[in-house]
């Protein structure tokens, strides 16, 4: 569970964008599935939280005490009934979202046992060269262009980090 909701800031009138962008960010762990081929699996956000119907990478809150991998084995064996084998850091971003301030630590898995599927009610994709699902979570959009690089050596142009949001864990 992508929990961007997660958060104890108050996010009625007395709290600003700006005391969210202050506040200590809460860290999720971000998982890319990828086949051999490419593909890469992206589940759809369920009804009733926030963002609902917007698409993302698996992933969740890390909880207290937690790895930032050790966060990524829990959720993706809570939410998609997989088991991560081996996974690669692959960026870190900071995104502020007006109910949240997060940083989703993304991995790229190409190894992992099982075939994912629901168990939260979220719909799942299997996505190949272009995304047919929409809408992607605003976070996730600005990557989307180098990590069809990574999967297909396609030229992303420009700078990664034009704001200083992203840093790479590798």
């Amino acid at each position: 569970d992508l929990a961007l909701h997660g958060s104890s800031r108050a996010t009625g009138p007395a709290s600003t964008r700006a005391d969210l962008v202050a506040a200590s960010p809460i860290d999720v762990a971000v998982g890319i599935l990828m086949r051999a081929n490419g593909d890469v699996l992206l589940a759809c956000r369920p009804e009733g939280k926030p963002y609902a119907g917007y698409w993302e990478f698996p992933g969740g809150k890390v909880e207290s005490g937690e790895s930032v991998l050790a966060a990524l084995m829990r959720e993706f064996a809570e939410e998609i009934d997989v088991q991560i084998e081996t996974a690669e850091p692959w960026c870190c971003v900071e995104h502020v979202y007006p109910h949240a301030h997060v940083r989703l630590h993304f991995f790229i898995s190409r190894q992992w046992r099982g075939e994912p599927c629901s168990l939260e009610g979220q719909s799942l994709a299997w996505q190949g060269a272009s995304f047919a699902v929409a809408p992607i979570l605003p976070a996730t959009v600005p990557l989307l262009a180098w990590l069809d690089k990574l999967r297909f050596g396609i030229e992303a142009g420009g700078d990664l980090n034009p704001a200083g949001s992203q840093r790479s864990l590798g």
